[in-house]
């Protein structure tokens, strides 16, 4: 096959999918690895992708946001063991802040048989995945309907959560760097993501490879804010030791939800 038909195949499953994977793409289109990241390369350089350990990402913008089904589309197996690693953090009789987002709900669906626990959650679809949980209690905040991410959100969210005092958040994102911490493109959800984190004294980041050493336009929470940050394997190493070297806690899935913690360095 063509360097341009590869490229061409390569674009139009990205388009579809908003990301690839070198080794299934590669296997897809009955090359080798090494031709497959000499694609990918060349069209980095052409702004048609952008890079990531393992694969590639389609080149969204700082501005833009991407909508639920094309962020449910990308790494879900490594956002379910991320949500699997995250709920060892969860303890019986804790009040945790769960945010929106893809991972967020995969773990939502893992703690419907927690006891003595209570979730503040600003997502419809984190609180229909706790519906039949009979020991969780859910408190639903207020706000505007964004329906891009099926959450509430703007001041009437903030103001809900302002007076709440939680042992945990758990929140998510577009992109973490060491330099800004989480970021999305809307500054909407910031603040009201600003506002989550801030409700919790221990706040934690579930962040797919795909985000990291990724910036979008608006801060949510810098990195010396965020005490925990959970990623996959996959997840570039220089990033995570940037990211560590500015103090957070770095834990990393592997496929079977297990995971290896690294501390921050001194």
């Amino acid at each position: 096959m063509l360097a341009i038909e590869r490229r061409r195949l390569i674009a139009e499953s990205i388009r579809s999918r908003g990301v690839v994977s070198v080794t299934e793409m590669a296997d897809a289109l009955g090359t080798t690895e090494i031709t497959l990241r000499r694609d990918l390369r060349a069209m980095a350089r052409d702004g048609l992708v952008v890079r990531t350990h393992g694969g590639a990402i389609r080149p969204a913008g700082l501005g833009h946001e991407p909508s639920y089904s094309e962020k449910a589309q990308q790494a879900a197996g490594e956002k379910a063991s991320i949500a699997r690693l995250a709920l060892e953090m969860v303890r019986p009789g804790d009040s945790i802040v769960l945010g929106p987002g893809t991972t967020t709900l995969a773990l939502a669906r893992l703690l419907v048989h927690c006891p003595e626990l209570t979730v503040v959650t600003n997502s419809l679809l984190v609180a229909q995945a706790l519906m039949e949980a009979p020991r969780v209690e859910v408190i639903l905040t207020g706000g505007t309907l964004r329906r891009s991410i099926h959450a509430l959100v703007g001041p009437a969210t903030e103001e809900s959560v302002r007076a709440l005092r939680a042992s945990q958040a758990f929140i998510s994102g577009n992109g973490f760097t060491a330099d800004r911490g989480l970021s999305t493109p809307s500054p909407l959800v910031a603040a009201t993501d600003r506002a989550l984190a801030g409700a919790a004294q221990h706040v934690v980041v579930l962040a797919d490879h795909t985000k990291i050493g990724q910036e979008t336009m608006c801060q949510t929470v810098p990195a010396a804010r965020v005490h925990t940050l959970i990623t996959d394997s996959k997840a570039s190493p220089a990033e995570l030791e940037a990211v560590r070297a500015v103090g957070v806690e770095v834990l990393v899935a592997d496929a079977d939800g297990r995971g290896e913690i690294k501390r921050a360095t001194a």
